[in-house]
Order: C-alpha cells, then structure tokens, then sequence
C-alpha cells in the first residue's frame, strides 16, 4: 500500500513539473510573438523644432547735463537772480517717469539755502524765455519735485526712449534779504531718480 501512495505521490509531482514547463513555454511564444509584432510594425512620423525663442531686458538709463555747476552765483546780492538749464535725457531702451530732489550745505549755519528762492519750468519756448510750465516754485533747501516712491505719483516727469527735456532753473536773492546773510554760502545738490513705467502704475 505505501508503494503504491509513494508511485501516486511521484506520478503528481512529475504531472506538476510538465504543467510548470509547458506554462513556461507558452509564455515564453507569447512574449516572442508579441516582440515580433511590436518590431514589424512601420510608423510615419515627424518632428519640428522652433529655435531662437530670445529674451532680453530693457535698461533705465537716465542721465543729467551738465554733471556739475547748472546754476551759480558768486557774490550775490539782495535782487540778484541768476538762471541755468539741466537736460534730462532717457538713454536706456523703455520709457520711464523721474523724479528730483536735492541737498543744500549749511556749513556756516547762516542757512542761505532757505533764504534764496528757486523756480523751476518746463523748457516752453525756451529757458531764456522762462516761460514753460511751472514745475518747482520755493526755497533752495526745499527744491524737489515728483516722488522716489514706486509707482505713478503726483509730479512725476515721464521720458519715453531717448527723449531729453530740458528744465529751467532760476535761482533769486530777494531784495528784501536781511544782513544776516552777507558772506554766507551754500552748494545744493540736484538729484534725479528714474524707475520704469512699464509694469509699474
């Protein structure tokens, strides 16, 4: 009787074995003929390429003449006045707006920059007419126009690329000065600040 359960036992391990490798093999046709196939098989195709896709920056490039001495007097007098011209030039490739302040000395504590007035125009018909828009009307300490803040803002001056203006600048000593302003001195400094308006509201 074990004799003949060790031949059943062996006769199903050997049926087992052959269902093992005929899978084996079946599976191994159909992943040949799947390849087969696959390498057979013919496809149109094309491709297109779009090239020099360039990008590049525009610039802010404001610039100011003369660099120095615009406007001066020496040995002024109460009604003296005396007038100077700065062109403001747009040298970079976008449009910007601009904006101008300015520093005056005090060395001798006299304050000469709050007793001399400044009027600054528009250039109209020319700055030896002085006759443009008025653009800055006060004392020399004060002189600004516009605002450094970002954005669109009341006084703003806008150039688009490479236009120029020219501003007109005349500075007074009243006539009615008090003595207490006899050799007194001051250097104001004009400084132009330029942003873009592209962007920018």
């Amino acid at each position: 009787m074990e004799a003949y359960i060790e031949a059943r036992r062996q006769d199903e391990s050997r049926r087992h074995k052959r269902r093992v490798l005929l899978f084996i093999l079946v599976f191994g046709l159909g992943v040949s003929s799947i390849g087969a196939n696959a390498s057979s098989l013919a496809l149109f195709t094309d491709t297109e390429s779009v090239a020099g896709n360039t990008f590049a920056t525009g610039s802010i490039d404001l610039t100011a003449s003369p660099a120095s001495a615009a406007v001066g007097f020496t040995d002024m007098m109460p009604g003296d006045s005396v007038d100077g011209t700065i062109t403001v030039t747009n040298d970079g490739a976008s449009e910007l707006r601009y904006a101008m302040t300015s520093s005056s000395t005090n060395a001798d504590t006299k304050n000469l920059r709050d007793a001399i007035t400044l009027e600054i125009r528009s250039e109209g018909t020319s700055c030896a007419a002085f006759d443009g828009a008025v653009v800055f009307s006060s004392t020399l300490g004060a002189a600004a126009f516009g605002s450094t803040a970002a954005g669109n803002q009341v006084g703003d001056r806008t150039l688009s690329t490479g236009a120029a203006e020219d501003l007109c600048f005349r500075a007074a000593l009243p006539s009615g000065t008090a003595d207490s302003y006899e050799s007194a001195a001051t250097t104001a400094t004009f400084t132009f600040e330029a942003e873009q308006t592209a962007n920018n509201p």
